[in-house]
């Protein structure tokens, strides 16, 4: 390892971009460098979302979920948040015990979109890439927080039964 290097946790994360009508899915390498993404995954039907995610928890058995909590350029948590923060707490209570974690997720729509955009996929083609390319950007955030701090991303979601 070299100097000033933390050490990372092993294992594979999954990252969620919760959208009114998709959510984004991405997955990481065990060694945690390299994120890609997984599915779009239909959000309209609450119940499928959460029951595909699921499967998706099982299939990838990650040592953590992601989710992107959108806070508001000031930092400030309007009503969106509060539709993650429940989502992420439905989530958490169907994965238990595997940890949900809540990162601040500001700009990465608009990072993700840029980056599809500046790589030729149009809007229209774009839309269910967009959100897998969100979860992507959350999910390498969170990883190089990590990296950087030695310590998990963002914030724990507490089980409440």
């Amino acid at each position: 390892m070299t100097p000033g290097m933390t050490r990372m946790r092993r294992g594979r994360r999954l990252a969620v971009d919760v959208g009114d009508a998709r959510i984004g899915v991405a997955s990481c390498d065990p060694d945690g460098i390299l994120a890609t993404p997984v599915e779009t995954v239909p959000g309209r039907d609450v119940p499928a979302a959460h029951r595909r995610l699921g499967q998706i928890v099982e299939e990838y058995e990650p040592i953590e979920v992601i989710v992107g909590l959108p806070r508001s350029l000031g930092g400030g948590e309007g009503p969106a948040a509060a539709k993650v923060r429940a989502f992420a707490q439905v989530l958490a209570r169907s994965v238990a015990p595997l940890p949900v974690r809540l990162v601040d997720e500001r700009m990465t729509t608009v990072t993700a979109s840029q980056g599809l955009r500046a790589s030729g996929v149009k809007s229209k083609k774009g839309r269910s890439v967009i959100d897998q390319a969100a979860a992507v950007v959350i999910l390498q955030n969170a990883l190089e927080s990590e990296r950087a701090s030695g310590r998990p991303p963002g914030e724990g979601v507490e089980v409440v039964v």
